[in-house]
C-alpha cells in the first residue's frame, strides 16, 4: 500500500513539474507582395506572456531575421534594437529568459527561437515569469526556410493562439468507416456458416473455394499477446529500421485483403470466364480465368501506387482507408473465435495490453511518453519520418493549431476494428445457429458504435491518445453476455454449442444434365451392408429443406462426375468450432 502510495505521489510530481506548453500559430504575410499569408506552428509558454485567440487581435509585427545570433549577450543586439519587431533569433547556450530578457530591453514585442530540434517548451521560473511581458516561442528550422523561400525577407508576422474544437467533425468518417467494417466483417462472417450449414454450393472452379477460417485457441491467444507486446517495444526502441517492414506486410496483407473482397464482385461479370492455358509457371498451373488474374493484377497495383505516394497528405489516405478495410474485412472473415469464452479470453487480454501501453508506460520511458501513442503517431525524433500505416485515418477538417503542429490526421488503430468484430462476427454465428433473427448480431453492433462514441468523448475531455478497447471491450462483452443471460442462453452462448439439432446429409441422385437433384424420401436406396452386421435405416428430418443438404458433403461423391447411391452415406453437420 505505502508502495502504491509512493507511485502515485510521484505521478503527480512528474505533472506538476511539467512545463505548461501550448501549440500556436505564427501568421505570415508580405510586407511587398500579395496580402494572402500562411500560418505556421509554434510551441510556446502562456505563463510568458498570452496570446490572443483570433487573429484579428493579433498585432502585425515586423518579423526581423536575426538568425545569425544566439541573443545571449548585449553585444548580440542590433545597434537600433528590435522597436516594434519580433526577431528570429537561433537557440544556444543561454536559458530562454536570458534571450527574452535581453529582447524585451531592446524594445521588441514578442520572440521567437528557431530550432533544429524537437520543440521544446520555454520554461522559467515564476519570478522570471513575473518580469517578462512579451511571448515566446518556438519555431521550427525547416519553417523558417519556408517562410523566407515564400514570402522572401520583407515580412510581417501575428502570434495568435485560436481555440481547440472539442471534437474535429472528421470523428464522424472515422465513426462511419469503423462501425461499417464491423458491422460488414461480422455479417459476412455469419454468412458464410449460413452457405456452410444451410446452402447448396455450387463448384465452378477453383475461384469459388472460400478459404478456411481458423479457429483462435488459447494458446494462440497468448502467443498472439506476447508477439504484440514485442513488437511494440521492437518499434519503440527501433522505430526507423522495423517500419519499413511493417509498410511492406501491410502491402502484401492488404493487397489480398482486397481481392478476397472485390473477388465475389467479379465472378459475378458475364465476361472474362477464359481460363489461362495450359503452362508450368506458379500459380498459372491452377488455369485461374481471366477475369480473376486482372483481378489480382489490380489489387497489387494499388497496393504498389499507395507504396510509392503514401506520404501524399492531400489524398494518400484515402488509398490506406481503403486498403485497411478490406485487410479488416479480411481477417474478420478469416479469423473465428468459436465460443465466448474465446471472445472473452481474446478481449481481455488486449484491454490489459492496450490500457498498459497507453496509460502506465508514460512512468517507465524516459521521455513520459506512450508507447503505443509514440509508436502509432511516429516518434518526433524520427530521422524517416514515417508513419505506421495499420491505422485509418482521416484529415482533421477544423483549423487549429494542433492540426498544423503534431497531428493533422485522427487516427484508429486497426485492432480497435478487429478485437470487437471478431466479438461481432461470432455473435452473428451464434444467431445463425440458434435461428435468433440477427438479434446478438445487432445488439453487439450497436454496443461496438456505442463504445466508439464513449471513446471519442473521452478524448474530447482528457485532449490525449485514448486506449479504445478500454471503452469498446466493455460496452461489447457486457451487452452481448447480458442478452445471452436474458434470452436464457448463457450456457451455449459460451460454449458455442449453440446449433438446435444436427442436420443430417440426405443421399443425392446421380447427377443429371441439369445438376444433381435429392432423392425423394421412397426412393433411397440403401448402401450394402456387409454379411452380419444389421442394416441401419436412414432417418430424415419431417420438413428438412431441399437446400440444406450439400452434396460435395457427401463422401465419395465428386461434383464433375455422376456416381451411383449405393456409393453415398450419411453425415451429420459438425458443430461450429469443430472441424468437418
Amino acid at each position: 500500500m505505502a508502495a502504491a502510495l509512493a507511485w502515485l505521489a510521484a505521478a503527480c510530481l512528474l505533472f506538476a513539474a511539467q512545463v505548461a506548453c501550448e501549440y500556436g500559430m505564427v501568421h505570415v504575410i508580405s510586407e511587398t507582395g500579395s496580402p494572402r499569408g500562411k500560418d505556421y506552428c509554434i510551441l510556446y509558454n502562456p505563463q510568458w506572456a498570452h496570446l490572443p485567440h483570433d487573429l484579428s487581435k493579433a498585432s502585425l509585427l515586423q518579423l526581423r531575421d536575426w538568425t545569425t545570433s544566439t541573443l545571449c549577450s548585449p553585444s548580440d543586439l542590433p545597434a537600433k534594437g528590435f522597436s516594434n519587431q519580433i526577431p528570429l533569433v537561433t537557440r544556444g547556450n543561454c536559458t530562454f529568459y536570458d534571450k527574452v530578457r535581453l529582447a524585451q530591453g531592446s524594445g521588441a514585442h514578442g520572440l521567437l527561437i528557431v530550432s533544429k530540434e524537437t520543440l521544446v517548451p520555454p520554461g522559467g521560473n515564476k519570478t522570471q515569469y513575473e518580469e517578462i511581458g512579451i511571448p515566446v516561442a518556438l519555431l521550427s528550422h525547416k519553417d523558417m526556410l519556408d517562410i523566407f523561400k515564400s514570402f522572401g525577407r520583407a515580412v510581417r508576422a501575428a502570434l495568435y493562439a485560436p481555440h481547440e474544437p472539442m471534437l474535429d467533425y472528421n470523428m464522424v468518417i472515422i465513426f462511419v468507416m469503423a462501425v461499417g467494417t464491423v458491422a460488414l466483417g461480422g455479417y459476412w462472417a455469419g454468412s458464410r456458416d449460413v452457405k456452410k450449414y444451410m446452402k447448396h454450393k455450387r463448384d465452378d472452379g477453383p475461384e469459388k473455394q472460400e478459404d478456411e477460417a481458423v479457429d483462435v485457441t488459447p494458446v494462440m491467444t497468448c502467443v498472439f499477446v506476447v508477439m504484440c507486446c514485442s513488437m511494440l517495444v521492437l518499434l519503440y526502441y527501433f522505430y526507423d529500421h522495423l517500419v519499413y517492414v511493417i509498410i511492406g506486410i501491410f502491402c502484401l496483407a492488404s493487397s489480398t485483403g482486397l481481392y478476397s473482397c472485390l473477388s465475389p464482385l467479379v465472378q459475378r461479370l458475364p465476361f472474362g470466364k477464359c481460363r489461362v492455358c495450359d503452362n508450368s509457371l506458379p500459380y498459372f498451373h491452377k488455369f485461374p480465368q481471366v477475369r480473376m488474374l486482372l483481378l489480382a493484377v489490380f489489387c497489387v497495383a494499388v497496393s504498389v501506387v499507395w507504396g510509392v505516394f503514401r506520404n501524399e497528405d492531400q489524398w494518400a489516405w484515402i488509398l490506406q482507408d481503403a486498403l485497411g478495410i478490406a485487410f479488416c474485412l479480411y481477417m474478420l472473415k478469416t479469423i473465428r473465435l468459436p465460443t465466448f469464452k474465446a471472445c472473452t479470453l481474446l478481449l481481455l487480454v488486449l484491454f490489459i495490453y492496450d490500457v498498459f501501453f497507453v496509460f502506465i508506460t508514460p512512468f517507465l520511458t524516459k521521455s513520459g511518453n506512450s508507447i503505443m501513442v509514440e509508436v502509432a503517431t511516429g516518434p518526433a525524433d524520427s530521422a524517416t519520418h514515417e508513419k505506421l500505416p495499420m491505422v485509418l485515418k482521416v484529415p482533421r477538417l477544423n483549423t487549429s493549431p494542433l492540426a498544423l503542429c503534431d497531428r493533422p490526421f485522427s487516427l484508429l488503430g486497426f485492432g480497435d476494428i478487429l478485437v470487437p468484430g471478431l466479438l461481432v462476427a461470432y455473435c452473428h454465428r451464434f444467431d445463425v445457429q440458434v435461428q435468433s433473427s440477427r438479434v446478438y448480431f445487432v445488439a453487439c453492433t450497436i454496443a461496438y458504435g456505442i463504445g466508439l462514441l464513449v471513446t471519442f468523448m473521452a478524448l474530447a475531455l482528457m485532449q490525449r491518445g485514448q486506449p479504445a478497447l478500454l471503452y469498446l471491450v466493455p460496452c461489447t462483452l457486457i451487452t452481448s453476455g447480458a442478452l445471452a443471460l436474458w434470452r436464457r442462453e448463457l450456457g451455449m452462448f459460451w460454449t458455442g454449442s449453440g446449433f438446435a439439432k444436427d442436420i443430417p446429409q440426405p443421399p443425392w441422385a446421380p447427377a443429371s444434365a441439369e445438376g444433381p437433384q435429392p432423392l425423394k424420401d421412397s426412393e433411397v436406396v440403401l448402401p450394402q451392408q456387409p454379411p452380419g452386421e444389421a442394416q441401419v435405416k436412414p432417418t430424415l428430418p419431417a420438413e428438412q429443406p431441399p437446400e440444406l443438404a450439400d452434396p460435395q458433403n457427401v463422401a465419395g461423391v465428386s461434383a464433375q462426375e455422376p456416381t451411383s447411391p449405393a456409393n453415398c452415406t450419411l453425415e451429420s453437420t459438425g458443430l461450429p468450432g469443430t472441424s468437418v
